[in-house]
């Protein structure tokens, strides 16, 4: 029997976590991890809520750059306590330190691993700059050189680049694959998805009702980076600098304008079901065959208790 989807759509959103799920709604946020031992503990996340109560930062396009520092910051301490809660579950044979460790804990103590955490981070986001923007255009350059009438056709450039970009996020999400702790992380992403899909299609939050749905969302953060990759060409149609780092400065500044228009598509294409959306959505659905694999039932009951906390009674979850 064909199954029809409410039209309205709700609210609540998701993250997969490491060994759990962090769900999203208007109200409340929250994460459940299940432990070795197979408990799953629901713990009741404060999001940053940028923006709730200023109408300027709830207009179109601005929405989009609030909501993702929103969600990236509110994400970002949901990872930090699922990998807690997954370290503290785990019993590990004690080691006497080193003299190095000894110096670090004598120095930094606790306050070591926030200060590890934002070192790495910054040295990905550095990383992800260099590989991701200036060696595309690099490459365009070395290929300029050999046929310098690719030069005069800014269009080329910003295509070359885009394509090289997509094309190396779909490598590096390929081989994430290769390490299995990534792959249980995608297995949780499904079963988010899952549950998402079953709420909005009105049926009842079981573990067998989940499991049927599929697992592709249009709503989807993968969705989303995709989306911004193909407007990060048509950007870059505007941009006239060849040269590599300034070509990649100017392309930074005009990522929050990118996120938002994104932001606004990625909407439009949750809400309405017809031949353009499907056509913008396509490519982010695709991509979610290597972001989402099938869960097992043990991941969508974590899914489940984590939807349940979030759910508003009142409905306000459920916009026209």
């Amino acid at each position: 029997m064909k199954r029809e989807k409410t039209k309205l759509i709700t609210s609540i959103g998701g993250q997969a976590l490491m060994e759990g799920i962090m769900m999203r709604g208007p109200q409340k946020t929250a994460i459940a991890v299940r432990k070795t031992d197979g408990e799953i503990i629901l713990e009741d996340m404060k999001p940053l809520a940028i923006g709730k109560k200023s109408k300027f930062l709830r207009i179109p396009i601005i929405r989009g750059i609030v909501n993702m520092i929103d969600s990236f910051g509110t994400g970002y301490k949901a990872l930090m306590r699922s990998a807690e809660l997954a370290i503290d579950d785990i019993e590990a044979p004690e080691e006497e330190m080193s003299r190095f460790e000894k110096w670090v804990d004598d120095k930094f103590g606790d306050s070591f691993l926030k200060i590890f955490m934002v070192i790495t981070m910054v040295i990905t986001i550095a990383v992800c700059i260099a590989v991701f923007f200036v060696v595309p255009t690099w490459l365009f350059n070395l290929i300029e050189s050999a046929v310098p009438s690719l030069g005069d056709y800014i269009v080329y450039r910003s295509a070359f680049e885009g394509i090289v970009r997509i094309i190396l996020f779909l490598a590096y999400m390929a081989l994430c694959l290769l390490n299995k702790d990534v792959r249980r992380l995608y297995m949780y992403h499904g079963a988010e998805h899952k549950t998402i899909f079953c709420y909005e299609y009105g049926l009842d939050l079981t573990v067998e009702n989940v499991m049927r749905q599929k697992r592709f969302h249009p709503r989807c953060g993968t969705s989303f980076i995709i989306i911004i990759l193909m407007l990060g060409i048509l950007v870059g149609c505007f941009i006239p600098f060849s040269n590599p780092i300034l070509r990649t400065a100017v392309k930074l500044l005009c990522i929050p304008v990118v996120v938002g228009l994104g932001y606004e598509l990625i909407k439009i294409c949750g809400r309405h079901d017809n031949i353009i959306t499907r056509i913008i959505s396509a490519p982010g659905m695709w991509m979610q065959h290597l972001t989402t694999k099938e869960p097992n039932p043990e991941m969508v009951e974590a899914a489940i208790k984590a939807m349940k906390y979030v759910i508003p009674e009142n409905g306000e979850d459920k916009i026209g």
